[in-house]
């Protein structure tokens, strides 16, 4: 009887793991169909479609959608909606996600203001960014660092280095 349980539970994560492989390529392209309707200006078809897709834990559609809220794109302007979806976004660690959010942080927009917690997130924005963005994070970051004093730098440094991304959820 065991080994017959064990040969389900085989069958069943491997049967899981292929879905799931299967389907992340249709979310990549869900997500490009969104990315190009935002870029056209069609934001009623990107919330249409990065909508679901966040809801389902896509990092990137999150930023994205987080993004629209923040300006009111597509949806109505709330930027304690946007913060939700940076949050989801920054905590998978995805780089734009963590520095909208930490630009959220710096401004007090949907947040409390604080420059050490916009310090975190942009820190992390800055290292875990594509190369083409990086030094526009890094200028960033470092701006708001030099408003910092010693122990709000050492605090931000600290929560940064100790940060620990969450599975998409």
């Amino acid at each position: 009887m065991r080994t017959g349980m064990g040969i389900a539970a085989k069958l069943f994560v491997t049967a899981f793991l292929l879905l799931l492989a299967i389907g992340a390529p249709a979310q990549a392209s869900a997500v490009s169909d969104g990315i190009a309707a935002f870029r056209r200006g069609d934001f009623l078809t990107a919330v249409q479609i990065l909508g679901p897709l966040a809801e389902q834990g896509n990092a990137e559609a999150q930023a994205l959608l987080g993004f629209m809220y923040e300006f009111g794109r597509g949806v109505p302007q709330n930027a304690v909606v946007a913060v939700h979806w940076y949050v989801c976004a920054a905590e998978q660690g995805n780089a734009a996600g963590q520095y909208y959010l930490g630009l959220m942080y710096h401004k007090g927009h949907g947040v409390p203001r604080s420059a050490v917690l916009a310090y975190k997130w942009l820190n992390l924005a800055a290292s875990h960014a594509p190369p083409n963005d990086r030094d526009y994070y890094i200028r960033i970051r470092d701006a708001v660092a030099s408003k910092l004093n010693d122990a709000q730098l050492a605090e931000g440094q600290w929560l940064a280095y100790n940060w620990v991304p969450k599975p998409q959820r």
